[in-house]
């Protein structure tokens, strides 16, 4: 009977504890100087619709990946830690649509990468990271997003609406298409998010949003922006996306800019 009784309690407590869904880093791979893809089932940019937007050719000792970022000033590009992470050099497209072709490029070196020093690749915590360039001038076609004004309080988003952009999947099993894409997404609640990921993952440094009729940041979008406000206040980098697929459903999660103001702050001088 007793061993009866701890077997129910063991099998009792397997079925309360909480399965969730995996999240997935969406950097995508370079292969024969190609990308994996693009922002599932949103629209074409125009040219000089987001002049903040810029493509990053990145190289480790293993290889070649694609990510996205936003240039938060003449100097500086924000992207995601689990897109720099190993990297030895890159190339920073700016002022384009059009992809690995662009109006003005930027080199750079490891030694120009400032990724945060407590990125967690297992859970994706603090992923962060700003790089330095040589200094681009502003025109049309490019220009720096502002950052959220430092403060004591910010509000979380939830409810409102955000544009996503980026060079990644159009679908889970889409071919490469060549023009970068963006994607009104709906901010929701941090405890909505950790039903699916788990508080683990979902931290007050996190911001997620819901990916309704297979809308979605993928393969390829990492660390690109989330704009609030008319594309023109920076609230989130892009950082995961559900395991089961882009346009799965699941919620989609982007680092919180307004937890690392000071951070940025710290590396850039850049403040609002």
């Amino acid at each position: 009977m007793q061993v009866f009784l701890v077997f129910i309690l063991c099998l009792a407590y397997a079925s309360a504890k909480a399965v969730y869904d995996a999240p997935v880093v969406p950097r995508g791979l370079i292969m024969e100087d190609d990308v994996e893809n693009r922002i599932t089932n949103g629209q074409k940019a125009a040219s000089g619709q987001f002049p903040y937007q810029v493509g990053l050719s990145l190289k480790t000792s293993k290889g070649s990946h694609w990510c996205g970022g936003s240039l938060i000033g003449n100097n500086w590009v924000l992207t995601a830690a689990h897109c720099t992470n190993g990297v030895n050099s890159g190339i920073v497209y700016l002022g384009s649509t059009t992809l690995k072709v662009a109006s003005v490029t930027r080199s750079f070196t490891s030694s120009s990468i400032y990724q945060h020093a407590n990125f967690k690749t297992n859970i994706l915590a603090n992923d962060i990271s700003v790089i330095k360039i040589a200094f681009v001038t502003y025109t049309n076609l490019i220009k720096a997003i502002r950052l959220p004004a430092i403060s004591s309080s910010y509000p979380t988003y939830a409810g409102s609406n955000a544009i996503a952009s980026g060079w990644g999947r159009t679908s889970d099993t889409s071919s490469v298409s060549n023009s970068l894409n963006y994607v009104a997404l709906q901010v929701i609640t941090n405890s909505a998010c950790a039903a699916t990921y788990g508080s683990s993952v979902v931290s007050p440094n996190t911001i997620c949003a819901s990916t309704s009729n297979g809308k979605s940041t993928c393969q390829g979008d990492s660390g690109g922006p989330l704009a609030f406000r008319n594309a023109n206040l920076l609230i989130g980098v892009t950082s995961f996306v559900s395991a089961k697929g882009c346009t799965y459903g699941a919620p989609v999660g982007f680092v919180r800019v307004t937890r690392y103001l000071g951070w940025i702050k710290s590396k850039t001088g850049i403040s609002y």
